[in-house]
């Protein structure tokens, strides 16, 4: 049966098989020396016990909600984020599924001084200097979208590259996976991408099992400081929150009351 996560990557694939036949590797790879110096998404994080930081997401839709806010603003969005506190942005780039793209990166990129994450379906290394010739800080790499070896030689690329990579697990085989790379930032999705159904209890369960040395990420379902102070007891303090924010009123009002 295919799922969600399947159809994505299969529309994925062919995307960037486009994409790296109109602009080879080696045409990227010449812009990198053009690339800002990447900043400390790690640094950026909290320790486990630490306060509360938010990876404030820039998106206009997502396959599960829907349209979001079409004509949001990803500079002005960004910009309200980082006044508010967040610790990094994380900035869609896919334009089928969320409405996003790379212009939205470089662009965010530019405007705001914290991090900067490449949030997409990562299938490919070409992605990934497309990623940092953009600026990119750091990088998604999901866990269950890259079988075999793809994931250690994704990550590896990224580390060659400058990237940091928020490595996004589900379940605990998963993130058996992802500290056996050595990966420093770990993010544990609550949303399934298999169903899109989404239980905050995903991370309480996996998140206590990482070590201390590992900056854990609570990804998806966050909505409120009772959400957020729920998952920094189980170990979570640092949170990736997208729809909640962009649907927000007043987007730095909630930041702040997730954050305090």
């Amino acid at each position: 049966m295919t799922t969600y996560l399947d159809a994505i990557l299969a529309r994925k694939r062919v995307e960037v098989a486009a994409l790296e036949a109109a602009t080879p590797a080696v045409e990227l790879v010449a812009r990198l020396s053009a690339a800002p110096p990447p900043r400390d998404l790690f640094a950026a994080l909290a320790p486990r016990g630490g306060p509360v930081r938010v990876i404030a997401e820039v998106k206009r839709a997502s396959p599960s909600a829907g349209p979001i806010s079409a004509g949001l603003d990803a500079v002005d969005q960004a910009r309200r984020y980082q006044a508010a506190g967040a610790a990094a942005i994380s900035v869609l780039t896919d334009g089928p599924g969320f409405g996003g793209s790379l212009a939205d990166l470089l662009a965010v990129r530019a405007a705001v001084t914290v991090p900067v994450l490449r949030k997409d379906f990562t299938v490919s290394a070409w992605q990934l200097v497309e990623a940092r010739a953009a600026g990119a800080d750091a990088a998604l790499l999901i866990v269950a979208a890259l079988p075999g070896d793809e994931l250690r030689r994704l990550h590896d690329r990224c580390l060659a590259l400058g990237l940091q990579a928020l490595v996004e697990v589900h379940t605990e085989a998963e993130a058996e996976r992802a500290l056996a790379l050595g990966a420093r930032i770990v993010g544990v999705n609550n949303r399934d991408l298999h169903t899109f159904q989404v239980d905050l209890a995903t991370s309480e369960r996996i998140v206590p099992g990482f070590p201390e040395a590992v900056r854990g990420v609570a990804e998806s379902g966050v909505r409120t400081a009772a959400d957020a102070r729920r998952l920094r007891a189980a170990g979570a303090p640092n949170l990736l929150v997208g729809e909640a924010l962009v649907r927000a009123a007043d987007p730095g009002a909630l930041l702040r009351e997730l954050s305090a």
